[in-house]
């Protein structure tokens, strides 16, 4: 599956990290003096890539520990996400900005790493899941619709703080989650819109004029559609009119039949078609582990049969990215090849990742083995199996 198209019998030639060349077995002999690896009945798809995650194996992204984000991407690798944008929860400005730098420094670390194997062609099976930039999910949020997120930080959106957190990221702000009703927001959206950041329309209480206000400041993606939102009404559609009928927003969706009914996903999925629809999974550091308490950033949440809870309200998910996938196909009736396109093309796309989330000529060979049933058997990152998985 490229996504797009599906290639049946497909010889797969790789190169230095990236695809050199797709074809049909039958149209194309095995080169001499490659290696060959043979799935068997496997299907090739992308590698999953996730816009909106905030930790897994008992580790969140904020935390300050040498082996957090390691041990955060293998996990990622295991169940298919091959990329991925490591997420901030609302938190004391300094915290806040000490996270950002953190994260900047293990993206351009990864990223000079990537390069290295690269021209030395050096593959010692240590791949795992790519950081390829921050998601800024606070403080930039609704007081109405904050969920979890602590109020006491919250802040009102200025291009001051923006070039504040722009700064400390070292320009790796490569999303934003933002209320676009609130009194300077459209100004700030504008900005990162222009710097190349994916502005998402997010924890709002915005009406239908207001988010509209958002989107044509240049806003193009929905975090967790519907979850810590206005209500859809058939009077006043607010925010989710906008986003559920404007063609120039994507809407991610959080498919764990938790945060959605299942009816509300084939919803989502209808209004915003096999192109539009993107899946996340804001995974929380509980996921991977036992029933017990973690952190979300600077806070504990409580997890019990599957979900993750703060103060009596949903704060994240235990949900892996190969889950949301089965579920997608299933909650929405599509094909496996639509909801692979919706954890990969679609994400990458709305987030302008080049080279990422496609099987084509020219990409990154970060592809996934999948089952016919969408189970991942193996994971590759730069056509290199990515360890632990």
């Amino acid at each position: 599956m490229t996504p797009t198209d599906v290639v049946e019998h497909a010889l797969v030639l790789v190169e230095q990290g990236r695809v050199l060349e797709i074809s049909a077995r039958s149209s194309r002999q095995v080169p001499a003096g490659v290696s060959v690896s043979d799935f068997g009945d496997g299907v090739m798809a992308p590698g999953y890539v996730d816009l909106h995650i905030h930790g897994n194996a008992g580790y969140d992204v904020m935390d300050d520990t040498a082996e957090a984000l390691p041990a955060i991407e293998q996990l990622l690798a295991r169940h298919g996400v091959t990329s991925y944008f490591p997420t901030t929860v609302t938190a004391p400005m300094d915290v806040t900005l000490r996270a950002l730098e953190r994260l900047a420094d293990a993206i351009e670390k990864r990223a000079l790493e990537r390069e290295r194997q690269r021209e030395q062609k050096n593959a010692d099976g240590k791949s795992r899941a790519l950081p390829l930039g921050i998601h800024l999910e606070g403080p930039f949020l609704s007081h109405a619709r904050r969920g979890v997120h602590p109020p006491e930080d919250l802040l009102a959106p200025t291009l001051a703080l923006f070039e504040r957190f722009w700064q400390a990221a070292r320009g790796r702000i490569r999303m934003m989650t933002i209320a676009p009703e609130l009194e300077g927001a459209p100004e700030v959206i504008a900005e990162a819109a222009r710097r190349g950041v994916c502005v998402s329309l997010g924890h709002s209480d915005a009406d239908f004029d207001a988010a509209e206000r958002g989107i044509a400041a240049g806003a193009r993606h929905a975090t967790h559609t519907f979850n810590a939102m206005r209500p859809l009404d058939h009077r006043s559609p607010g925010i989710l009119g906008a986003v559920l009928t404007d063609r120039r927003v994507n809407a991610d969706i959080i498919a764990d039949g938790v945060h959605l009914d299942p009816a509300i996903v084939k919803l989502v999925s209808n209004a915003k078609g096999p192109e539009q629809t993107v899946l996340i999974t804001d995974a929380t550091s509980a996921t991977g582990m036992p029933d017990g308490r973690y952190r979300l950033g600077s806070f504990e949440v409580d997890v019990r049969d599957g979900k993750c809870m703060a103060d009596g309200r949903l704060a994240g998910s235990v949900l892996t990215m190969d889950r949301a996938v089965r579920n997608l196909a299933r909650f929405a009736e599509w094909d496996l090849r639509q909801a692979v396109a919706a954890a990969s093309q679609n994400p990458a796309r709305a987030a302008r990742i080049a080279n990422k989330g496609v099987l084509a000529a020219g990409a990154d060979a970060d592809f996934v083995v999948l089952s016919p049933e969408g189970e991942v058997l193996r994971t590759f990152l730069g056509g290199v199996e990515c360890s632990g998985c």
